[in-house]
């Protein structure tokens, strides 16, 4: 009666945790804001997992020199279609089998199942089968929400998709794209002191 009351609450942990997994947004990455006034406001779209954060910091630094007037914002690209819920449903079975492995539940004898044999490996070499289903996770995570995307759009009109491109802007090709996309003899003002 004891066992049966303990596989019943491991059970229902491992299922909160995984409606807690599949209810969770993942790793927030905050927008980033540069300029405080009410200006052209440019959006930078990128994939995190793809390391293009750094790629994001580089064209802001360029942007903040050249025109100091317009408000740049950065924010994580999410992926298009179901890629997004199948990476959160990874997530969810990831965490389900680690917890499993470590409370030595098995969701095969809770099914009515047998247990088969790799299930025992598991069991008996717990520290290294949770690091594995943990990177393995990871990698299959990884792989599902990358998109590549470096996505810009100045006052909410799409100027460059690197996902339709294939490319990063150059710094000269994104100031000719800002000139034309505002005009800036009247608007705003480039700073005098850029070099170019």
């Amino acid at each position: 009666m004891e066992s049966a009351n303990g596989r019943n609450l491991a059970l229902l942990v491992l299922c909160l945790c995984a409606c807690y997994a599949l209810a969770f947004e993942g790793k927030e990455i905050p927008a980033t804001k540069f300029g405080q006034r009410v200006a052209p406001t440019m959006t930078f779209l990128y994939c995190y997992s793809c390391g293009y954060r750094k790629a994001f910091e580089d064209y802001v630094n360029i942007l903040v020199k050249k025109y100091p007037q317009i408000e740049i914002v950065g924010a994580n690209y999410d992926p298009p279609g179901i890629n997004y819920y199948l990476s959160k449903i990874i997530f969810a079975l990831k965490i389900i089998i680690i917890i499993s492995v470590v409370t030595s539940v098995s969701p095969f004898t809770c099914l009515g199942f047998n247990t088969p044999g790799w299930w025992n490996h598991l069991q008996s070499n717990k520290i290294y089968a949770c690091m594995m289903i943990f990177f393995l996770g990871n990698m299959i995570e990884g792989q599902l929400i990358s998109s590549g995307a470096f996505e810009i759009t100045l006052n909410d009109v799409p100027v460059w998709s690197k996902i339709q491109t294939g490319r990063f802007p150059a710094p000269e090709v994104l100031f000719q794209i800002i000139d034309n996309q505002l005009q800036f003899t009247d608007s705003v003002q480039e700073n005098p002191d850029f070099v170019k």
